[in-house]
Order: C-alpha cells, then structure tokens, then sequence
C-alpha cells in the first residue's frame, strides 16, 4: 500500500497560497533554497545535527524591515538526529502543518528508506515519488530497463565478469560512503579478480555489493551530465526544456589523471586505483548540432516514464551521458529528481534555460517558478505525488 497521489493532492491544494519549499540539506539544497526565495516563496530546510551551519548561519535569510530579502536563502532550518528520522509521524505532521511541499534529492532518497518515501511519508513531493527507486541499479525496474524500452542507447552490459574481453566499469556502492561510488574498471577477468580483491582488502567494496554490481563496456568521451526540466502545466510541444549542463569533479580520480603517467607509476599500490567519489561540479556547454540528438533522448525518456509510472516525470531531471567522437550520446545515468551538479548554476542559470527565460534560470529557479505558477492558476495539485 502506497502513499496516494490524490491524498497529496488534497493536502497540497489545502494550503492555498501559504507554501513553503522544502528539501534535505545536503546534494542540491542551496540552487532549491536560492531558486524558491528567487521567486519569493519561503524555505525550509531539512538538515542532520552537526551538518546544519552551512544553511542554519551561513545562507540563513536575512531581511530588512520591510520584509525584502537581503542577503542568504534559508529562512528556516530542523535539524534531526540522522535524516531518516524527518520522516516519522510527527515530523510530517509537522511538515503539512508548515504548509511544505518536498522537492526530493539524491540525499532525501538515500538517506530516507525508499520503502518509507512510497508508503509512509505523507507529504506532498513536487516530483515523481514512484521513480525515485528506478536509481537503484540493483532493482529489478531500473533506469537502465525504463531506457531500454525507450529506445535509448546505454552502455552494453557484461553478463559475467568471466565475460569481460574489453575495458569495462563495474558499478556499485562504496563500502563505508553508501552515497558515494565504488566503481572500477578492468579489462579482463584476471583483472577483475586481482582489483576486487585489492578493494575488498582496502574496505573501498564490499563482497555482497561485488555480486550485485553491475558491469558494462567502458565508452571512451567526456561527460555531458543534462538538466532538463518537464512541465506538466506546459502543452505537451513545450514541456520539455534543457537548462543547462554539467560535469563531475571526482576524487581520487581527477588527481590521479592530472599527473603525467610517469609519475602515476610511482603512487603506491592503493593510490592506484582512485576511488570516484564526487567532491564538486563544472560547468558545460555543447557542440550545437549535438543538441537535436539531446532533446530526442530528452523526450524519449520523458515518454517512457509517463508510460511506465504515470504520471511519469514531473519537473527537473538529468540524464548523465558520455559523447563519443561521432557526438552520438550513450546515457550511463540517471537522476529522476534535481541533479547534484546544478548548484554551479545557482544565480547565474544555466546557458541553455537563459536563452530560453531571457534572464537567469537555474534549475532552483525553474523549478521555483513552476510552484508560482501552479499556486496562481490553483494547479499545485498537478505538480505533486
């Protein structure tokens, strides 16, 4: 039994014009925080105790005395014990009463059980609930099955690690950081053995996620990570939008590929095979007449989450693609929510959403400005799940 649509509905439309934007103070917060005061509508941020200065003191709104906001985003921040527990009876009783509505992150659906987000925590999400689990790469639905049936070019997966005959990645969690990557690539079988054996040994994987982990051919090109954005208020011609683009900043492995290869010979044994956890993001833009191809894959996925779990997609979303030399993109993720890079955005807007609004849009904004838009035409309720 999950938590019904048209329950949140009912509770969104109840607030009337009284709306807050809420979400978990960590991944993407600050371009939500930032976007929602943008746009004059007030924020409230969802922290764990001991990480709650960053917006509690140092982006906490601060107004003059005719209420204008005059420097930082967060107008209020709770704090709890660990995230999980913003999700209990109390807390949502809590929330509906402060008129919130959620915007989900990468945090909010990591930290908080996917079990809890679809049957227990019954407030209103401006996005879609029902997709946050096809993240999971060890889900039976996944991004990789909803792409499949879109028609989206993925990376080819390796069956078997005995299978592998060519530079391939191997996909799952890291051992101690649950959020962050455990990825490795190898070339062969051998390899596979020798390096999870190492990683296991260094407590960077763990034997049970080994099993489960995925494995897929390795695409050599840079990364282009797309931030869309869906409107379920537009006409089906103008919903979809690309803002903007990011890239992954990514340690150890950024500083391991800076260093000439002479010098990565000589790093010790662990160094040399980098974790890929994401510490910070960069701004991109694209070659123009890859665009078309982008906006295809785009729609393509919008058209099978709509399929697969109606309402489908609602709002921002990121498909996470590696370009090769022919500029055809092969996607290797997803985001079904806000992306983690949009935060380089934040203020300035992305390129792409500019062009389109003729003043900066940043993903937070986007998002914020779809919220003001369905508070006055009375259409929160079709922005929620």
């Amino acid at each position: 039994m999950g938590v019904s649509r048209r329950a949140m509905q009912a509770i969104a439309d109840s607030y009337g014009e009284a709306v807050r934007v809420a979400t978990v103070g960590s991944h993407s917060a600050l371009d939500i925080a930032d976007g929602a005061a943008t746009e004059g509508l007030p924020t409230l941020v969802l922290a764990q105790a001991g990480r709650e200065r960053t917006y509690r003191q140092y982006f906490r709104s601060v107004r003059g005395p005719d209420g204008t906001l005059e420097r930082g985003c967060v107008d209020e921040v709770w704090t709890y014990p660990a995230f999980r527990d913003l999700a209990t009876p109390a807390e949502q009783e809590r929330l509906r009463a402060a008129h919130a509505v959620l915007v989900p992150n990468r945090a909010f659906s990591s930290y908080v059980p996917l079990e809890t987000i679809e049957t227990e925590f019954a407030v209103p999400i401006v996005g879609a609930r029902a997709l946050l689990r096809i993240e999971e790469r060890t889900e039976r639905e996944n991004y990789y099955t909803l792409l499949e049936r879109a028609g989206v070019r993925t990376p080819p997966a390796v069956s078997d690690p005995a299978a592998i005959d060519g530079l391939s990645i191997v996909k799952l969690p890291h051992a101690r950081r649950r959020l962050e990557r455990g990825f490795f690539t190898v070339a062969s079988a051998e390899e596979f053995r020798a390096k999870s054996e190492r990683l296991i040994a260094q407590g960077t994987i763990r034997p049970d996620d080994l099993a489960r982990a995925r494995i897929e051919r390795y695409i050599l090109g840079p990364v282009f990570n797309f931030n869309f954005f869906f409107s379920p208020l537009a006409p089906r011609t103008d919903a979809l939008e690309l803002l903007g683009v990011d890239e992954r900043r990514e340690s150890s492995l950024d500083g391991v590929v800076r260093l000439p290869a002479a010098q990565q010979l000589e790093l010790g044994e662990a160094a040399r095979l980098p974790d890929y956890t994401v510490v910070g993001h960069g701004t991109l833009t694209v070659r123009e007449s890859i665009l078309e191809e982008v906006f295809r894959l785009g729609e393509k996925f919008v058209d099978a989450t709509r399929s697969a779990a109606p309402p489908g997609i609602i709002g921002p979303f990121c498909l996470q693609t590696v370009i090769d030399p022919d500029g055809v993109p092969t996607v290797f993720d997803v985001a079904a929510r806000i992306g983690g890079g949009t935060n380089v955005h934040l203020a300035l807007g992305h390129p792409y959403g500019n062009a389109l609004y003729r003043t900066p849009m940043s993903s937070g904004r986007r998002l914020a400005l779809e919220i003001r838009r369905a508070i006055g035409e009375r259409r929160l309720g079709e922005l929620v799940t």
